[in-house]
């Protein structure tokens, strides 16, 4: 038997589908730890930066996501649209990564000192 031919446009549709449903798991997450840290109050050691690089993790989440339906609606069999969705998926990758980094900062930041924690130095 022969192989099914592989159809490059199911395939990277569903690859950008999978990716957006991580996003908004992600953007959840965010407005959860900000819900949190609203909820705690200014008195929080970290009040300002942890909000601000929420804030700026949401925003870009946002970006990604529009980015991703856009390239999600295109099909990228047609060969006028391969070297735009390159494009955009390189700089969906890019705010992906910026995302994570900026997510490490906000996990960092948000620690609480308690437990283990609470018996470090930081």
């Amino acid at each position: 038997g022969s192989t099914p031919n592989l159809n490059m446009n199911l395939y990277a549709t569903k690859k950008t589908v999978a990716e957006g449903m991580l996003d908004v798991a992600l953007f959840l997450a965010n407005v959860t730890h900000m819900k949190t840290v609203i909820e705690q109050g200014a008195g929080y050691r970290y009040y300002i930066a942890v909000l601000t690089l929420i804030s700026f993790s949401l925003a870009l989440q946002i970006v990604a996501g529009i980015l991703i339906i856009i390239i999600a609606r295109r099909d990228v069999t047609e060969r006028a649209n391969q070297k735009r969705l390159d494009s955009l998926n390189n700089m969906v990758t890019a705010i992906v990564f910026l995302i994570f980094v900026t997510n490490i900062f906000i996990s960092v930041f948000g620690m609480e000192r308690t437990g283990l924690f609470a018996r470090m130095h930081f």
